[in-house]
């Protein structure tokens, strides 16, 4: 977690003193009709909850609607693509997270570069994922975990909102690092992941910890291990993967706003400042982040800062899907 955070603190001060665009008229009428914020995701899971915090308090701020639209698949490329190819008017935003990054060298076909394509907005949070089970696997802690999987090699699975997502890609590095073998099924998003994973159709997920956390609290799922490098907050009596015995395991997912690329800059500065407000001064975003265990990204959030910090993701996730082996076609 202190990686992500140093990161973004970097680019963010290596690039305070791009001062921002001045307000233009098309700036000062925005919105003057209804926003869509498109998820590349089906409803339920972390970027869907993301977004739909954010269209409230935006709309609050803007007095105009902004409607979150679910287009899943592909790993979320289906819905970045209708925003690549939306008019650059503003109307039309994505919302993307840690696979926005690692899509661009997991497909080897791409129809559209996220870094090229889309302008990069706002992050909204930064959110630490979570090793969990269902509760009739009988384990507890992270090594029995992985005596299981080594005493029954593969016969464990491991769900994920769809290929590439930081789940798939946590569940990747996690069987690298132990040598177990265990069996990924990928999902159309968090939601029907999870929803098999209380059924008991699949046993694990390496999955952001939002949308998990009420159901190992009320033991439904057992909460293994954050897989972050440090605990969380939200969740301390949870311990990390790395002091669970994988020295160096350190993943965490993210999410942000995006434009379609050559947006006006003063409307994406504006959508920025919105942004910034509601996370520094609204009271009910600030309870919602901690309930659902988000972090609050780290100040000045600036299009500049973001952009700086999407491109070094970008690089980190292109060297983890080329070691695994990972891409595809």
């Amino acid at each position: 977690m202190k990686k992500i955070h140093t990161r973004l603190a970097a680019a963010a001060a290596a690039l305070a003193c791009f001062a921002s665009a001045p307000a233009h008229a098309q700036a000062d009428a925005y919105p003057s009709k209804p926003v869509r914020l498109v998820v590349g995701y089906a409803p339920g899971g972390t970027t869907d909850i993301s977004a739909r915090m954010i269209a409230d308090v935006l709309g609050k701020e803007f007095g105009q609607t902004f409607v979150v639209e679910n287009k899943p698949g592909a790993n979320s490329n289906i819905g970045a693509e209708s925003v690549v190819r939306a008019p650059a008017d503003g109307y039309t935003l994505f919302v993307g997270s840690i696979s926005t990054a690692i899509n661009q060298s997991l497909y080897s076909k791409m129809s559209f570069d996220a870094l090229k394509d889309l302008d990069a907005v706002a992050l909204l949070n930064v959110v630490p994922n979570i090793l969990a089970v269902n509760a009739a696997v009988p384990v507890k802690t992270v090594q029995e975990y992985i005596d299981y999987a080594k005493k029954h090699p593969g016969k464990l699975t491991c769900a994920s909102p769809g290929n590439g997502s930081s789940a798939h890609l946590g569940c990747e590095l996690f069987k690298m690092k132990t040598g177990i073998d265990i069996l990924h099924v990928p999902y159309r998003g968090s939601g029907p992941a999870v929803a098999d994973l209380l059924g008991g159709q699949v046993d694990s997920i390496f999955d952001n910890l939002p949308p998990l956390l009420p159901h190992v609290r009320a033991g439904k799922l057992t909460g293994l291990a954050v897989t972050t490098g440090s605990r969380v907050p939200f969740a301390p009596e949870i311990p990390t993967i790395a002091e669970s015995g994988v020295a160096g395991f350190d993943v965490a997912a993210w999410f942000g706003v995006f434009a379609p690329a050559g947006t006006p800059a003063d409307i994406v500065q504006k959508v920025n400042t919105a942004i910034n407000k509601a996370l520094a001064s609204d009271p009910a975003l600030a309870a919602s982040y901690q309930n659902n265990g988000f972090l609050m990204p780290p100040p000045p959030n600036t299009p500049q800062a973001f952009k700086a910090f999407m491109e070094s993701e970008t690089r980190k996730w292109d060297e983890v899907v080329k070691a695994t082996n990972l891409q595809i076609n």
